[in-house]
């Protein structure tokens, strides 16, 4: 399989990287990067009615890289589409450093996200923050993807499995310096 027909799904908890990966991947395969969080976020982080056919309609067909697999209404399609699936299983303690960065960036900045929302300061008080969340749902979320991938998943599906941002970090070189056919191999 080559990285330009990939139907490429990650996995891992917010925080991961994720987004930061698949927009990488796609830049330098020319695949089409599904960003689930923009699908879904409406404007004042209201859930978009459109979110599961919007989608389902973009990954249709080959050559596409959908950066969460964590959203319910969307897991089961996403997952019996993928030709990969790449799992982000980072440490909590990277994971809540990144969470935090990205947050605090967010909000000093007045980073303007998916349909002209922003992180504030206030919002870290919701038990829906990306902080609050990557804490506490670590360990469930990091059980669900392990038991997803134990309950015998197709045999043409590949699993790229990292535990380090240093493995991350290596995979992707790898994988934008090679051209060849094993190149989405762990």
């Amino acid at each position: 399989m080559s990285c330009a027909t990939a139907r490429i799904v990650l996995a891992g908890i917010c925080g991961a990287g994720k987004t930061t990966l698949a927009r990488r991947l796609a830049a330098h395969h020319g695949l089409r990067h599904v960003e689930i969080d923009a699908l879904y976020h409406g404007p004042n982080w209201q859930p978009r009615p459109q979110f599961e056919a919007d989608v389902e309609s973009l990954t249709r067909g080959d050559g596409w890289i959908a950066d969460s697999s964590s959203y319910p209404q969307v897991a089961d399609l996403l997952w019996s589409r993928a030709d990969t699936v790449v799992w982000l299983d980072l440490p909590r303690r990277q994971v809540m450093a990144r969470v935090l960065r990205r947050s605090l960036r967010r909000a000093l900045g007045r980073e303007r996200l998916w349909n002209g929302n922003r992180e504030t300061p206030a919002a870290w008080l919701s038990r829906a923050h990306p902080l609050r969340l990557a804490w506490r749902e670590h360990a469930a979320r990091r059980r669900q993807v392990a038991d997803r991938l134990a309950a015998d998943p197709p045999p043409e599906v590949r699993l790229v499995h990292l535990t380090t941002a240093r493995e991350a970090a290596d995979w992707l070189h790898r994988l934008t310096s090679e051209t060849s056919e094993g190149a989405l191999s762990p």
